[in-house]
């Protein structure tokens, strides 16, 4: 089975044959499983429903909690799961949205909205840049040579 690591050797990428994505997900786990220590699971690509698979290896004690707190709720332990984990992402995206504006907030203390907009707009260019040796960037300067005025 084909593994790839990423640069700092914490995630690993395989790709794996199944009928669906959920079933790729679980043979591999099955696979994997006598080979390494492996928590979490997913999908690179989101499904024909458009959600990213998780799976996720839980002790007995951790499944029975997830199980009686899906209960009470009158939930299947995995649409119990799965709308906690939404809601918990979206908790995040929001925190990080409130702190994002109280940091340009402060900064307007400071800087005109036009000057913030124009530096958020040369920042943003410049990370979406490839680097300077590619053949798309040396492209990108003689079209860009083409349209300047003398």
């Amino acid at each position: 089975m084909p593994l790839a690591p990423n640069a700092d050797r914490t995630r690993l990428m395989a790709v794996h044959r199944a009928t669906s994505p959920g079933r790729a997900l679980r043979s591999l786990r099955h696979e994997l499983d006598r080979l390494l220590p492996i928590d979490v699971l997913t999908s690179h690509y989101p499904d024909s429903s458009g959600q990213v698979l998780l799976n996720v290896a839980f002790t007995r004690a951790l499944h029975s909690v997830i199980c009686q707190a899906a209960t009470r709720q009158g939930h299947k332990p995995a649409d119990f799961l799965a709308r906690t984990v939404v809601e918990a992402v979206e908790r995040d995206e929001w925190a990080r949205t409130r702190h994002l504006t109280a940091r340009l907030q402060d900064l307007l203390v400071h800087h005109t909205p036009e000057a913030m907009l124009a530096c958020a707009a040369r920042v943003l260019l410049d990370h979406r840049r490839p680097p300077s040796n590619s053949p798309r960037h040396l492209d990108d300067q003689r079209r860009s040579a083409d349209h300047t005025m003398p």
